[in-house]
């Protein structure tokens, strides 16, 4: 049986309907507004062979914690990156163990926190005097954790005053266009604006390597990066 709505509305209904599903792209329509960066990074020796993973040896009073893969001291990042005025704000762990700090790099976005939990048996004192951040968390012992807020972005350098060979590095940032690599050393950024960037692979100890690359709306921009890191 025939609706007995009159014509009209029914028409109002259905362009009614239309114009919500003009309102609310799909997921896909959103995506293609914007590229991504892949790419790899290769850590390779000076001599030309690869580089063994993990490696800082120092006096350890305990056994030693295998190191991590030294591609984790790896952050690859959008040098020009807009500032973003909403970032997401997150929570990081920086462990104290066998005195070492893990991981030894670590990456977070502005106004996020960092914990400093002590698994040793002893007492640390995390502290720093880098120019974006000075802090010093006090001595504390086992089972004990401090934790510090970074509200301003840079590289903040992190030791303990009482044993002088610990370091680790966090580096903030004011955007969301960073990423560290996965064990292979391939990364991608997601979500990318178009246009035209400076893009820098930072490690711990030789710092930035910077390669200019472009961003086009729906594609992927591909770069490689090969990191002449010297064994420690």
């Amino acid at each position: 049986m025939l609706s007995r709505v009159p014509f009209r509305r029914f028409v109002a209904t259905v362009l009614g309907g239309c114009a919500l599903i003009a309102a609310h792209p799909t997921p896909g329509h959103a995506t293609r507004a914007y590229g991504r960066i892949t790419g790899v990074v290769h850590l390779v020796a000076l001599t030309g062979t690869a580089l063994r993973s993990g490696a800082y040896p120092a006096r350890q009073v305990n056994r030693k914690t295998p190191d991590a893969a030294e591609i984790g001291n790896v952050v690859v990042f959008v040098k020009d990156a807009p500032a973003d005025a909403e970032l997401t704000v997150t929570r990081a762990s920086i462990s104290q163990r066998d005195e070492a700090f893990v991981p030894r790099v670590t990456a977070i976005t502005r106004g996020s926190t960092v914990e400093f939990p002590n698994f040793d048996p002893y007492f640390h004192n995390v502290f720093s005097l880098s120019r974006a951040l000075t802090f010093d968390l006090g001595r504390f012992r086992k089972g004990e954790k401090r934790e510090r807020v970074f509200s301003h972005a840079g590289v903040i350098k992190v030791y303990c005053h009482i044993h002088s060979e610990m370091a680790a590095t966090i580096l903030v940032f004011d955007h969301r266009l960073y990423t560290t690599p996965v064990s292979d050393g391939s990364f991608a950024i997601d979500a990318v604006p178009p246009g035209s960037y400076q893009l820098s692979a930072w490690h711990e100890r030789i710092g930035e390597t910077t390669k200019s690359l472009k961003v086009v709306a729906g594609e992927d921009a591909s770069v490689e990066f090969a990191l002449p890191v010297v064994e420690k």
